[in-house]
């Protein structure tokens, strides 16, 4: 991209707080963004092949979302734990295997989407984040989901399509989880804790594609209160 187009995109963001650059062919976070750091609301740089995020990363404090989907970065600077604005992350399609501890300082953080990366463990410190509603760890190579997600305030957690054969119980804790989507793992019945569907809120479990079929729930102690709980969410949305 040529400095003409770079700048006219500059100039526009220093009107909107919006920077978007989606498929560009950008090899490196621009630079040049750093003039705008203190306006910055959003930036959207999905669809490049960025494999690195600086350091100056932490000087958007206004920063409310950050989407570079579909990039090539394989970690992450612990400088993004200074994004106390921070609302929206979206990091799918990437080569990501772990998080900076620092991400336990994103207290503003609602969405938290990191799909088709290489985690291969579930990244449990995020219980601190007291507001996340979301969190997508979909397609990866997860194979245990650990105790400490009981931590976690999620309303939703996508794990579809990972390599899930343990699920502990203390998943039954999470104290607003509505949604918990396990489709096409490695999950025999007897790996689904019955707490999920005697003692938790959750009011939609999704688990086509394990060891078993959907309907040998129904065999398991508490499905008939997990039911109550479905239908009743689904008559209020109805």
């Amino acid at each position: 991209m040529g400095n003409s187009a770079l700048k006219a995109h500059l100039e526009t963001s220093q009107k909107t707080g919006v920077f978007q650059l989606r498929g560009k062919n950008l090899q490196e976070f621009p630079e040049e963004l750093q003039r705008l750091s203190g306006n910055l609301r959003t930036v959207d740089l999905s669809n490049n092949r960025i494999e690195t995020l600086p350091a100056f990363i932490g000087n958007f404090q206004q920063l409310k979302s950050l989407t570079i989907s579909n990039n090539r970065l394989t970690s992450l600077p612990a400088e993004m734990g200074k994004l106390s604005k921070l609302e929206t992350l979206v990091l799918n399609g990437n080569q990501l295997a772990q998080l900076p501890t620092s991400f336990s300082q994103l207290k503003a953080l609602r969405t938290l989407s990191l799909s088709a990366n290489q985690f291969r463990e579930f990244p449990s410190f995020l219980g601190s984040l007291r507001h996340l509603d979301v969190l997508d760890l979909s397609k990866n190579r997860i194979q245990a989901v650990p105790a400490e997600v009981s931590e976690l305030q999620a309303i939703e957690i996508n794990l579809n399509q990972n390599q899930i054969s343990a699920l502990s119980p203390e998943v039954s804790r999470c104290p607003r989880l509505k949604v918990l989507r396990l489709e096409e793992n490695c999950l025999e019945l007897s790996s689904i804790p019955s707490t999920i569907l005697s003692q938790s809120s959750v009011a939609l479990l999704s688990v086509e594609g394990n060891l078993f079929e959907v309907k040998m729930l129904r065999d398991l102690d508490g499905y008939d209160q997990y039911m109550e709980r479905f239908t009743a969410t689904k008559k209020k949305f109805a």
